[in-house]
């Protein structure tokens, strides 16, 4: 087993299963910095008065730093001189005074511009998610299919997390940490330029090793974080699988295959970190040989020369500072460009063209007088349709009468899924839908709430195509009970009320009881008002689908569609949920896809689909009688795949 799985380092693996993106924390460079970091400063730039202080405070904090060092030249000039001692006293007290003052200056403006800096970004990176969040609302069902749910979760989290980061801290402390820089360096050819020679020669060998080795030491924690990758996959899959590690005594196997991923981690690891903290010794010590040259031409200046030892004392106070801004430069860096990596990644989705709705037909409420329809804004229990058509309107009763012409569509070009589908379901009708795995029976269904558009063909809500329907307005009319059911935290009230949230708790009652759910609900500790957590687990499968079923029953929709909504369920526990279905189904046009043939007798029409196509419908009987694809499973003679 272990050779089988034997990791390979040499290429790093994309978070998204689609390339193009480095590991967490960012090592890739993002694709188009300017427009990105443009995009994101856009996020903060909504009060520009108080970005404004910011950087004027990021300016007097380097000023303040950079000056009150140089102060040291007077000071040590003053305590050398030969003036008389009362006014070296006071020569030097205004000048420690004017050096306190410009230090606790500088303070203050480091203070306020991170308390600024830290109320805009945590501003712009809540803007930042709302807008994320608001647009995968706005996304086709087709983009959550091709993302899975841990790579668009990772921009919710890591990514914006770098980005916040970035705008709280790395930014600001990368202009601030430039300017001291540019700032010690100006100061250094003001008080000495002969000695500055010796400093950019040091500062040459500092910044080869923090180039040359600073590439290895990233190379090596990307392959760093795919090893550690490697490995939590390997210990997360073993954990989940540990019931059938021991059944199958394959103990050994496992622990085999952990040591070489974990000693595979150690060994890159520690390579990384090798690197990565060798740097700052090698640069010191560089920096260090660099201080003892300096001060030596500094004290051959001083003594043969005449230089001023004030002077040189600040000079030197500099070069020994001088480093300290070009490892933080190097350290932003990084993490701005995983910042900006991140944002481009959110961006990326925030780019991703929105769900196409033309739709111009809404559902309103009506009531009638004298056999004609008039919308009302109060619940009547009764809907239909608003039909525009250029200025005229026209009302047309909600019945739930569907029909499908010719339908073809593929997920893929080329690769067609339902092949020229036709059938209707008139109203109140109850239509099953039987095939193998993949035959199509779900993408119909998907395609009556247009998830997906059609490829040709047309399908029609009460004699109007959906295409002509508002999205929102044709799934409002249609209630779905999928097979794998979802619940929300929060009561078992709200859980019900999700499926129209302006339900009244006596209107969320009579749905569970209708839904054959009220009895279980009762008995829970808290009755309706029992916590649901982690999608339903203090329930069990049968109660979360009849609480689904109740959510149904809550929107009380014309349409009904059930996606083998108990075939995850025993057949005990399914006949009581059936009672729940029965009474759901009462009245309302209804589309069942099932696995259970014992599920479908009582349809009004069984439709059975193979590869995209209709191959027989009709009634239990009339299929039995035809004694073709339905008769074969229903006997027992073939089976769904």
């Amino acid at each position: 087993m272990a050779e089988a799985r034997k990791p390979k380092y040499q290429t790093i693996p994309s978070q998204t299963g689609r390339g193009g993106h480095g590991p967490p924390g960012g090592f890739q460079r993002p694709k188009n910095m300017g427009k990105t970091l443009g995009r994101l400063l856009g996020y903060i730039t909504k009060r520009k008065w108080l970005l404004g202080i910011v950087f004027l405070c990021v300016i007097v904090s380097a000023a303040s730093s950079v000056a009150g060092t140089y102060l040291l030249r007077p000071v040590l000039n003053e305590l050398v001189s030969d003036i008389p001692a009362a006014e070296k006293i006071v020569k030097l007290a205004k000048t420690l005074l004017t050096m306190l003052g410009i230090y606790l200056l500088g303070a203050a403006c480091s203070y306020a511009q991170s308390a600024i800096m830290v109320q805009l970004a945590e501003r712009g990176t809540a803007r930042l998610r709302s807008d994320l969040f608001a647009k995968l609302q706005s996304l086709p069902l087709k983009f959550f299919d091709a993302h899975t749910h841990g790579e668009l979760m990772s921009r919710f989290s890591n990514d914006a997390d770098s980005v916040q980061q970035c705008l709280e801290q790395s930014l600001v402390s990368l202009i601030s940490s430039a300017l001291t820089f540019i700032g010690i360096v100006v100061m250094m050819i003001y008080t000495s330029a002969p000695l500055f020679i010796i400093t950019v020669l040091m500062l040459a060998a500092a910044m080869s090793v923090f180039v040359l080795r600073g590439k290895k030491s990233r190379v090596l924690f990307q392959q760093q974080q795919a090893a550690l990758g490697e490995l939590n996959g390997n210990i997360q899959e073993m954990i989940e699988g540990l019931k059938v590690v021991k059944a199958f005594t394959h103990e050994s196997e496992a622990e085999t295959e952990f040591e070489e991923l974990n000693s595979n981690f150690y060994t890159v690891a520690r390579d990384a970190n090798y690197l990565a903290t060798s740097i700052m010794p090698i640069a010191s010590n560089i920096s260090n040989i660099g201080y003892a040259a300096t001060a030596m031409a500094g004290g051959v200046l001083t003594f043969v020369f005449g230089f001023d030892i004030g002077g040189l004392a600040a000079y030197l106070q500099y070069c020994r500072n001088v480093t300290q801004p070009i490892n933080q430069v190097s350290q932003q860096i990084n993490a701005i460009l995983s910042a900006l990596a991140g944002a481009e990644r959110i961006f990326e989705i925030m780019d991703t063209p929105p769900e196409i709705d033309e739709g111009t037909t809404t559902i309103v409420r009506v009531h009638e007088e004298n056999g004609v329809l008039y919308e009302t804004n109060e619940r009547t229990g009764q809907w239909a349709w608003k039909v525009s058509a250029g200025s005229d309107t026209a009302l047309v009763p909600l019945r739930g009468d569907v029909r499908l012409h010719n339908v073809n569509f593929s997920y893929v070009p080329d690769k067609p899924v339902l092949k020229d589908i036709t059938f209707y379901a008139k109203p109140g009708q109850k239509i099953a839908f039987v095939g193998s795995t993949g035959a199509g029976k779900t993408t119909i269904t998907n395609l009556f709430n247009r998830f997906y558009e059609i490829d040709s063909g047309s399908i029609t809500y009460d004699g109007i195509d959906v295409r002509s329907i508002a999205k929102d307005d044709l799934r409002r009319a249609t209630a779905v009970v999928l097979q794998d059911t979802h619940l929300f935290t929060g009561t078992v009230m709200e859980n019900i009320r999700y499926g129209r949230l302006d339900a009244t708790d006596e209107e969320c009652v009579a749905a569970a009881k209708r839904a054959n759910a009220h009895s279980f609900i009762r008995r829970l500790p808290d009755g309706y008002n029992t916590m649901v957590t982690a999608d339903g687990a203090n329930l069990s499968q049968g109660q979360r689908q009849l609480l689904s079923i109740a959510r149904a029953a809550v929107a009380d929709p014309p349409v009904l569609i059930l996606d083998e909504a108990t075939s995850s369920i025993d057949t005990r526990t399914e006949r009581h949920i059936e009672k729940g279905l029965d009474s759901l189904m009462q009245g309302r046009t209804v589309f069942v896809i099932a696995h259970r043939l014992s599920t479908v007798r009582n349809a009004d029409c069984i439709v059975v689909i193979e590869h995209g196509e209709i191959m027989e419908k009709g009634t239990h009987e009339e299929l039995l009688a035809l004694k073709g694809r339905y008769y074969d499973l229903y006997t027992g003679q073939s089976t769904l795949d």
